[in-house]
């Protein structure tokens, strides 16, 4: 009975996701589109492998999002590959986690088919790791369809500090006084220091694992986003889930706020 049912599937699900496809208006994709790729520990487990196991299967996954996000023409994707409170993990389990992170970088960096961005704190990062990052990436906006952000050692709150320090610092080196930065204080000065600067916000957020929460991703940049939450862990997140977030996604209407 269960190789029946995974036959029906494999038959069924590729009809639908034709069908799907045929239906959505690629001209209405998302530009903008941010991942939360969570449960690959607990995908691990449901399996009875190890969380390394369970990191790589998710790091897999990664190249076919692409592949589907090129597809519908979405320009911009930021990934959430290592959040801030992960780095309280234990030492082993880490140490684990960062050679998958290195690994898949320099893979995706070895297929030349995007550009690449890193953003969050590397210097919350091992100095061997922030190095094989740093010489993995290659950012070259005038060639490639699709751009990456690569969020590593990333947290939505310091993002923010991050921006403000580093605005205050450039101000007091331009000889302006404290009184006269409050002063001229705006939103969008604050949104020129961000990791992602010069950059659109993102207009559909995606996370798996069924977690319906951001956990402090892109806290600044989805002040008007959509969000799409999956039931499926990260390493199961099919080209089907995705075309349903942007069926979600066409079906809204943004009002940004108005």
């Amino acid at each position: 009975m269960k190789s029946l049912h995974r036959v029906l599937k494999s038959i069924l699900y590729p009809l639908y996701e034709r069908r799907l496809f045929k239906k959505l208006n690629l001209a209405e994709s998302p530009k903008h589109v941010g991942v939360i790729l969570d449960g690959n520990r607990r995908w691990a487990k449901n399996n009875l492998a190890s969380s390394r196991s369970g990191h790589e299967a998710g790091a897999r996954k990664i190249i076919d999002l692409f592949d589907w996000c090129e597809e519908v023409n979405v320009e911009l994707v930021t990934l959430w590959l290592l959040s801030t409170e992960n780095l309280n993990r234990s030492k082993n389990e880490l140490n684990s986690l960062y050679e998958v992170i290195a690994e898949t970088v320099e893979e995706l960096s070895r297929q030349g088919k995007w550009n690449l961005v890193l953003m969050g704190s590397s210097d919350l990062l091992p100095t061997w790791l922030a190095d094989r990052l740093a010489k993995a990436v290659t950012i070259d906006h005038g060639k490639k369809k699709l751009t990456v952000n690569l969020a590593i050692g990333y947290g939505g709150r310091q993002e923010i500090s991050d921006a403000v320090k580093a605005l205050l610092e450039d101000n007091l080196k331009n000889g302006k006084s404290l009184p006269e930065i409050i002063e001229n204080l705006e939103i969008n000065e604050i949104s020129k220091y961000l990791y992602t600067a010069g950059q659109p916000d993102p207009d559909l957020v995606i996370r798996t694992s069924g977690e319906q929460r951001l956990s402090g991703f892109l806290l600044w940049q989805s002040a008007h986003s959509e969000f799409y939450f999956c039931e499926a862990y990260w390493p199961d997140f099919r080209k089907l889930d995705f075309l349903r977030a942007l069926r979600s996604y066409a079906a809204r209407h943004r009002r940004f706020g108005s």
